[in-house]
């Protein structure tokens, strides 16, 4: 699913919103939680999982064009776990 395609639902099921403020609801959601990613904060959502920020260390690893080695930097990158309620409703669909 799209970022549209979330708005469309939206607006399918909300006859009172209109299509401006349907994406402004999804951009609120989306900026909301890039934000809280960003200040280091876990974002949870119930039935549906987890994102959090994971640390990753610096390492080394090699060019596959000409095998010389280079080092990676540490950095941080999102991380998603599933919630147990979505993990149920995609092994049992």
């Amino acid at each position: 699913m799209t970022k549209s395609e979330l708005v469309e639902k939206l607006l399918s099921e909300n006859s009172v919103l209109t299509r401006k403020d349907s994406e402004m609801v999804v951009d609120i959601v989306f900026d909301s939680m890039r934000n809280a990613l960003k200040n280091g904060e876990k974002v949870e959502i119930r039935g549906f999982g987890s994102f959090t920020i994971r640390e990753r260390s610096s390492r080394e690893a090699r060019n596959p064009k000409n095998g010389q080695v280079v080092n990676i930097p540490s950095k941080k990158t999102p991380f998603f776990k599933t919630g147990k309620e979505l993990r149920e409703r995609v092994n049992n669909s």
